[in-house]
Parts: C-alpha cells; structure tokens; sequence
C-alpha cells in the first residue's frame, strides 16, 4: 500500500486545496471503458499512455474495468490473483453466479490491474437486464442492435461488480470513472440501486455530433438550433443517444476532454461540463537531445525507398528537395478533413507550379478501407526499385575489384576500358525495366468501392494522377501501417518521424491525438480551431505556427477561405529551407511538456476530488475553488519570428548529422528552448512531495 500518500494538494496553479489530506489507502478508483485492453478507437490511447501516472498515485488501489476477449487476453495480460480482499471476493462471487471473470495486469506501462467480464457468457440474462434498464431510466433496447445489447451486458456486470466490491469494501470509499456512453449503462444501474460509489462520466465525442458532422451539416453555427430527439430519431440511433444522456445525468461529476467539445456537450446532452480534462500522452525524452532529428532522417530514407519504387520511371524530381506530408485516422472523409486537405492540395500544385518551384510534395492519405490487397503496379514497383539496386550493386563490386587490382598495380585504370560489354548490357536493359506506359498509381491497394470511394472521386475531380508535371504526388494507402508489411514496412510512428508535415483539418475532433503524437515526435502539424488539440494550443502557446502547429480557422470562415488558409500554410512549409525546418522541428519538440500526462493528469484528479465531495458531503469537503488552469501561461513567440525561424541570430541550432548545412542562418536555441522550460515550470508546479515512501506498482507482493 502507499502508507503516507495523499491526494492533498496545494492551490498552485489554480488547483483545488482540500481542507483534510485524503490518503489513497482508504479509496478505490476503478476506470470503466470497452477499450481497456481492446483497441477500438482513441480512448484506447487514453486509457493506455494515462495508465502509468495513475499507477504511480493509486498503486494497488486502482482497477480498470473492460470486456474479455480471448485474443487479447492471450496478448496483453498476465492473469493473476486480485490482492485486494473486496476486489477478490467480487470476483469469486460473480464466477460462482454464473459469470466469468477475469483478472490479470495489462502488460503496457504501470501494468494496472484489470477486470475483464466474458459478455458473450452472460448473453442469457440479457432479457432481465433490458427490464432493469427500462425500471432505471425507461430506456428501450431494440432486438436487433448488437452493439447496444452487448453495452448493456457489459454495463450490467459493471454495476453488478461494483456492487460486490462495495459490500466488501470495510470502509473504503469507491470511485468509478466511465468512458463514452458503451460504458454508460453500468453508471446508470448504479446509482438506481443506489450504490454507494463516486461517479465521474466522460464523454470524447457526443454520439449525435459525430453523426450530424458526417452529414455535412453548419454544425457548430447551429448548435442552438437542432431537434436534438428527431434528429437521432432519424438516424436510427435514439436508444444510443438517450443512454448517452441518462448516464451524463446520472453522473456526479460530468467532464469532457476539450472546450469545444464542452460547448456541444451542453447542447447535444443539456448538461454543462464539470470539468474538462485533456488528454496527455506517456511522453519520453531522449538522453540525446536531438536524437528526434536523427531519428527523423533515417525514417525518412525509409520513406524515400518507397518512393523511389512507387515513382519508377517517373522519378524526374529530386528525392532531397521532396517534402512528405501526411493524413492519417478513421475513414472519415468530411469529419478528418479530407476533403478540404485534397482541395488544398489542388490549389498548392497550382502555386508550385505557377511558381517554378523545385520543391515536389508527396502526401500519404493513411485511411483504413475496404479493399482486395495490393496492387499489382504497385508491388511491381518495390520489385523493379530492388532489381535496380541489386544491379548497381552487382556492377558495383565488379567496378571495384577492377580498380583495386589496377591501383595494386601501380596504374590508374583507363575509366573507358573498366566497364566491359557485359556491364553496359546489363545497365542498360536495369534501365529499360524502369520504362511503363502508365502513371504512378493513386492508390496502393486494390479498393473495393473504387467508382464510389470519396477520396479516389475527389482525385479524379481535380485531376491530380501523379503525372511529371505536378508537383503535388498523392498516395493513398488505405491500410494501417505495419513493419510486416512487403510495400511499406513502417510501423506508424517510424513513418511519422520520417515525414515532414502532418495534416488533419478536421471538422469534428473532439480531440486530436495524430497532432498531439506529431508534437511529441517532434513533427509539425496542420489542425484546426475545431479541434480540442488546437484550441488547446491557440490557449497555452503565443505564436502556435512558429512552434510548428498551424491552426486552420474552420469555425468563423467558410469552407473556401478556410481551404485558402490551408493552401497558404502549405506553400508556406514549401518555401522553407532545410534550416528553418530543423529550427521549427526543435520548437515543435519542446511543445511535448504540455501534453505530458504528469501534467494533465491533474485535470482527472481534479474531477474525483470534486465527484468525491458531491458523493459523500458529510466525509469529503472541496473548497470552492476553479478547476486546473495555466490561465495566463503561454508558450512565448520566438525572438526569431517573424518573419520566419531563419530570421534570428546568435548561435546555430544543434541538427541531425544527415541535416547539417552550412547556412548563414542563426538563432539562440539553448536560450529559447530555457525560456521555455521556465515558463511551463512555474503553472504547472507539481506541488509539495507526499510523505512516506512510495511503492511502485506493479511491484509483486511476497
């Protein structure tokens, strides 16, 4: 146990104080979420990089709570037995009432406890648990949506659980977190049966907003303004929304990970936001400072292979002055952006073009999609790129051994005679092989809806098909990335770090974790005022583009000056020089201390505190203080800018050994990257150091 340790905390930056310390010993935190150890979407990543930071403060009094499934299962936990008596008494009572549970720790960083139920084993009670929630909230589950049933089951072995575990709990007070409304149910049973639980509901996207976005509807103009129960109604998802809503409205604390999200929170579920709670990442440094630009030109090496294959036969542009610009995420056209980003991408091949500029753009749409495997040109390119290297090779060594034997001899071999009949033949049909009669591929794969597909119709429209004369490339490659993979083996960060630009103008990202890796790597992004991650970057950092993060206003301009503003960032990342990308690259770098969960993390502790007080008045009292701030605190603009980072003097900036030029260009990088360390030090204070020696967990009892 963590004899000694507190949740007390002191007022410093806009933190709560507690009138009484509040040790961890005598609380229960379990998280509740479909995605604990099952990778659905992004509250995977929350879950799983938060994991760590809470590990460390609860130690052995923190759970997570998830659905089993045998696979990972197998993959991802090492099954043992719960060391806390109420946990393990609820456990062994649920298995002998027909269920089963399982418990084990989940093999990522802090290795937390976790709780798996079997829903598929417990499908019989289904009927029972539909009347319990129609008795709680009068909320109808139709027969045929699976989805929703196996929510209720999960929710209901959830409440089940937690009642178990309070019965047993000898005078420790629990708290449960529940993510998204597939984990909603649980929290809605709950506090029907009156369980004596703390409850905290977190909501990453609302359900209607998410729906209303893909219709291609003025959302955010017309927040005020939508039929909120016809609306679902007519998209077949009413029972969803309404237990969406019961659970917000159950909850004794309610929060959301961004401002922008809070805003259509309080319209879409009539309930105004407790707390908003960003969502960080386990963000590592390196021992070598800039060992992330090293990293970067490597990958990109890796990358201009692939070029190198795909292009064959039309590699009439030079691979070091070739940018790489990317979009990643789930297959939504207009929510991700993608249709502005392509339209975008029309107007920048005009500038480049018009401009005579020496700068080629390749972008990667990495969107997942149904298709029938590779292509057959685009396999055929890997393979021709490999025969000419293995040519070279060939011709290489031959080359060699010539000259060295000449050099033995004293000579200098006559350059004419070295190369034989015999090599000549062989080079020149190596080039003949890269002669084909069709472009570059668009696409990567085989896609099963090809006439239909938004992407490849869009390509179609604005014509761009990787002809000599564009200078903007497009490749779709609508798969996951993997290192197995025999066109591109990258896994999805090493490709990150080896592109240049990441792009995502979405138009609903409650978050936005593609940006937010880009930032830790160390990579510029594209985003926009929309998004949580952008607004959160507008709030803490003075001049976002100088540190790499060009935010995109898609809320107070139309579609088209929005798609002009991205078109200017664009060909204004195209303009810079190799110096001014390695300069953006450390300011974009030094960005991670915001997003790192030892900080944000008390945007969490901030909502058990409170959901605390309103649970158990008579025990717990909160001063009635603002939640977390840095109100005040902003990223200062560089002395360099404007015009641009290339502006500044003083000192060269360290760079990757494979990125070094010698450019007059100078700027004051240790002074700045101080200014910065100081100005995030002071808000984001951790405060005094809690008493007693700290357990690590995961730590095995004897």
């Amino acid at each position: 146990m963590l004899r000694g340790r507190s949740l007390s905390v002191t007022s410093l930056g806009g933190l709560p104080r507690w009138e009484a310390e509040l040790p961890v010993e005598d609380l229960l935190l379990f998280e509740v979420s479909w995605e604990v150890t099952n990778k659905v979407g992004g509250i995977y990543t929350v879950i799983q990089t938060k994991a760590k930071t809470t590990a460390d403060e609860w130690g052995e009094n923190y759970f997570l709570i998830g659905p089993y499934f045998e696979h990972n299962m197998k993959t991802q936990v090492e099954q043992c037995e719960p060391v806390n008596d109420a946990v393990s008494k609820a456990v062994d009572t649920m298995n002998k009432h027909g269920c089963q549970v399982h418990f084990g720790r989940w093999l990522i960083e802090g290795s937390p406890y976790v709780v798996l139920f079997d829903i598929g084993y417990s499908a019989w009670n289904l009927d029972k648990w539909k009347g319990d929630l129609w008795e709680a909230c009068n909320v109808g589950i139709p027969y045929h949506d699976q989805e929703a049933n196996d929510m209720l089951i999960f929710g209901s072995l959830t409440a089940w659980f937690l009642k178990e575990v309070t019965d047993h709990a000898d005078g420790k007070h629990v708290i449960a977190q529940f993510h998204e409304w597939q984990a909603g149910t649980g929290l809605i049973l709950s506090r029907a049966r009156k369980l004596p639980i703390a409850t905290v509901f977190t909501t990453h996207a609302t359900l209607l907003g998410r729906y209303l976005c893909a219709a291609n509807i003025d959302f955010y103009n017309h927040l005020d303004k939508f039929n909120i129960d016809k609306e679902a109604g007519e998209r077949q998802i009413y029972h969803r929304y309404c237990m969406e809503r019961a659970s917000v409205h159950c909850a004794h604390v309610f929060t959301t990970v961004s401002e922008i999200t809070a805003i259509e929170a309080e319209h879409m579920l009539k309930r105004k936001p407790d707390v908003v709670t960003p969502n960080g990442l386990n963000v590592k440094k390196f021992s070598a400072v800039h060992e992330f630009q090293n990293l970067h030109a490597m990958y990109k090496a890796r990358i201009q292979d692939f070029v190198r294959g795909h292009f064959y036969g039309h590699l009439d542009f030079d691979l070091e002055k070739t940018l790489f610009l990317f979009i990643a995420g789930r297959y939504e056209f207009s929510n991700k952006g993608a249709d502005i980003f392509l339209e975008s991408l029309s107007r920048l091949n005009f500038l480049l073009r018009v401009h005579k500029s020496d700068v080629t753009v390749v972008v990667f749409f990495i969107m997942p999609a149904k298709t029938n495997n590779f292509n057959v040109e685009t396999l055929k390119g890997q393979a021709v790129r490999k025969q000419l290297w293995d040519t070279a090779h060939s011709v290489k060594e031959k080359f060699g051994k010539k000259l060295y034997d000449a050099l033995l001899r004293g000579e200098i071999p006559d350059m004419n005679n070295i190369l034989d009949r015999d090599d000549l033949t062989i080079m020149k049909r190596a080039i003949f092989s890269t002669q084909r009669q069709s472009l570059p591929p668009v696409t990567t794969h085989n896609m099963i809806d090809d006439s239909t597909d938004p992407i490849l119709s869009t390509i179609r429209r604005i014509g761009l098909f990787n002809s000599r004369t564009d200078r903007v490339k497009v490749i779709l490659h609508p798969e996951f990335l993997s290192s197995t993979s025999p066109l591109l083996p990258m896994d999805y960060e090493e490709f990150v770090r080896g592109c240049h630009l990441g792009v995502f103008p979405s138009y609903y990202e409650p978050w936005g974790y593609t940006p937010a890796e880009c930032t830790v790597m160390g990579i510029p992004s594209v985003t926009t005022n929309l998004s949580g991650f952008g607004c959160f970057m507008q709030e803490h950092v003075a001049d976002p583009t100088a540190y790499g993060i060009y935010i995109v206003d898609r809320r107070f301009r139309s579609p088209d000056d929005s798609c002009n503003q991205l078109t200017q960032f664009l060909y204004g990342f195209c303009k810079q020089s190799r110096r001014q990308r390695i300069i953006q690259r450390n300011r974009t770098e030094r960005l991670s201390d915001l997003l790192d969960w030892r900080y944000l993390g008390r945007y969490y502790q901030h909502a058990r505190h409170l959901t605390l007080s309103r649970a158990f008045p008579d025990k717990f009292h909160m001063e009635p203080t603002s939640p977390p701030t840095t109100e005040g605190f902003k990223y200062p603009r560089p002395s360099s800018v404007p015009p641009s980072p290339s502006g500044s003097q003083v000192s060269s900036p360290q760079s990757s050994d494979a990125e070094d030029e010698n450019e007059d260009e100078r700027y004051d990088e240790e002074e700045e990257a101080e200014r910065d360390r100081l100005n995030i030090k002071s808000p984001f204070s951790l405060g005094r150091v809690p008493r007693g020696k700290k357990k690590l967990h995961g730590e095995y009892k004897n």
